[in-house]
């Protein structure tokens, strides 16, 4: 008989797989894609730098570059026979990410099951269903809107591409480097829910589609992907600085936790949360200043009820004002977070796929006696 071995609730701490992508140190404050840091290549390389980085391991020369920015910008058109299948989508009554998944269980992509094509041919229907989701994200926002869908520029980057597609017009270059950044820092981050539901998918044999599907699920939960919406929802509620302090102690008397703050991994302060305020107060406005004031706050207030344990801000705190002040609407931050992220998903997909492992633990019986 197989011997089961008992671990953490949520397998925290728990080896799952080898990989290469990157990895978290959250005792240090630290995270990486491949050997380099990932808030360094925020500061100073492209999406496509460090999207090619996440899928070959190593960074582009200059020539490398151009060219994959060259590939995104053919493979990031929507298929014609999909748009009056977004149409329809577009029109329901569901949350973006839902959209989402329903064009992608249906959109012809030439994908197969990852288990029956090469790596060659993984590497490149992953890199095709990574280009156009952020399109067929554009497309249902528009055209659930009642908007025109944007045809996307060529000449733009990915990120700025992504955002002419959702806001209907060039962006400006602060604005459009501030959704870069932000989308190069939530690429990857360790085994996280979405990550780890993404390569069990991928262990089975699945298509791309398929792996990202099942992601995006996980990403729709109010614990994972949400985050960014509900931390700018905070404050909303807040409404001025001198209502900060009793607000967080409301929530804490209620037992809610306060979102964008404190992070299941980080111990340290969370790095991508000091870039992202440094990106706030480069894009500027009264939003950006409310929120550093209100930062203040809640972290006074919260070192009240936790003396021993720190609880700074976290990623989506900063990111909702990011992507509000670079002009995304607020339904549209978590489907910027799968957008970039799924080109994470999609590097782990093909590195699960290569493993040729299916992974599937056991369980313990907890329920009645068993009658034979």
């Amino acid at each position: 008989m197989t011997q089961l071995i008992d671990v953490p609730a949520g397998l925290n701490g728990v080896v799952a797989a080898d990989t290469a992508i990157g990895a978290v140190d959250g005792d240090r404050g630290f995270f990486h894609y491949g050997p380099h840091d990932a808030t360094a290549l925020a500061r100073r390389r492209s999406f496509e730098e460090v999207w090619f980085l996440v899928r070959e391991g190593r960074l582009p020369d200059a020539g490398e570059t151009i060219e994959f920015r060259r590939a995104l910008a053919e493979l990031r058109e929507i298929p014609a026979d999909l748009l009056p299948v977004i149409d329809v989508v577009a029109r329901q009554n569901a949350p973006m990410l839902a959209k989402l998944r329903a064009v992608l269980s249906v959109a012809d992509l030439g994908l197969s099951p990852m288990i029956d094509v090469d790596d060659a041919e993984r590497r490149h229907q992953t890199l095709r269903l990574a280009a156009v989701v952020p399109m067929i994200v554009a497309a249902l926002h528009r055209r659930g809107a009642g908007l025109d869908v944007i045809e996307p520029d060529p000449s733009l980057g990915h990120a700025a591409a992504y955002l002419q597609a959702t806001i209907g017009e060039a962006p400006t270059p602060v604005a459009a480097r501030a959704v870069e950044q932000y989308m190069i820092l939530t690429i990857d981050h360790g085994f996280n829910a979405s990550t780890f539901t993404a390569r069990v998918v991928a262990s089975t044999g699945a298509d791309a589609a398929d792996a990202v599907c099942a992601a995006l699920g996980a990403l729709a939960g109010p614990l994972h992907g949400v985050a960014p919406s509900r931390a700018l929802d905070a404050l909303d509620e807040i409404g001025s600085v001198d209502r900060a302090a009793a607000w967080v102690r409301g929530e804490v008397a209620a037992g809610r936790r306060i979102m964008g703050f404190g992070h299941a991994v980080y111990r340290a302060p969370d790095p991508r949360s000091a870039l992202l305020r440094e990106v706030a107060e480069r894009l500027g406005g009264d939003l950006v200043e409310f929120a550093i004031a209100v930062e203040a706050e809640i972290l006074v207030t919260l070192a009240e009820f936790k003396p021993g344990r720190p609880l700074p801000s976290n990623v989506e705190f900063y990111a909702g004002v990011v992507m509000e002040t670079a002009g995304l609407p607020r339904s549209m931050f978590t489907p910027t977070f799968a957008v970039s992220r799924t080109v994470g998903w999609c590097a782990h997909i093909v590195e699960q796929a290569a493993a040729a492992k299916l992974i599937r633990p056991s369980s313990r019986y907890v329920g009645p006696p068993v009658t034979p």
